[in-house]
């Protein structure tokens, strides 16, 4: 980046607004003094709209990311990609992060939310998971809002907050490049 005093701008695969304010969030305060500028874009993941693995979540972000890079000027590109998945503990949904700095690439993941069994099945049939939860707690586009983990946590946390912390911990390569064996410098 140029200088200390100049502004970040960020390119942001998505023109969500919850997805737009997580990587504001998590930028500014990791670069006190520094004007953060986020703007969002249509790009495609490549993946379906519900991943349903954890590698199909990865490789949507990866994909996003990647579309931004290629179509736009800024000095980081992100994307973030929900996705839900199995484990032994049963079904849950999580966010990749993919975040590029020039060459240098970082990826994260949010923490795990477990679903209940009546939301993955549906899921299997091919809804959602925003749809899902819009019919089960007669919310409207919840996904541009509090997300399945709001409504299940009783907004103590959120799809924006998950996604926040996210970006945060998969900035941490950036904000120490010689640990990491980065060649740009954030």
């Amino acid at each position: 980046m140029p200088n200390d005093t100049s502004p970040i701008r960020v390119l942001v695969g998505s023109r969500n607004p919850v997805k737009i304010g997580a990587v504001r969030n998590a930028l500014a305060p990791l670069f006190p003094g520094r004007l953060v500028e986020c703007e969002g874009m249509h790009a495609p993941s490549g993946v379906p709209d519900q991943p349903m693995t954890a590698a199909e979540t990865r490789e949507g972000a990866v994909n996003r990311m990647n579309f931004c890079r290629q179509n736009g000027d800024a000095d980081f590109y992100v994307a973030l990609e929900g996705g839900v998945d199995v484990t032994e503990d049963g079904p849950g949904t999580f966010g990749y992060v993919a975040i590029a700095n020039g060459d240098d690439v970082s990826i994260g993941c949010s923490a795990w939310l477990p679903l209940p069994p009546a939301v993955y099945e549906s899921l299997l049939d091919g809804e959602e998971l925003g749809h899902v939860m819009d019919r089960l707690f007669g919310t409207v586009n919840i996904k541009q809002q509090g997300g399945a983990i709001g409504l299940v946590t009783n907004g103590h946390a959120t799809r924006e907050s998950a996604y926040t912390q996210a970006m945060v911990l998969a900035m941490a390569p950036f904000l120490h490049p010689e640990l990491y064996g980065l060649r740009n410098e954030a």
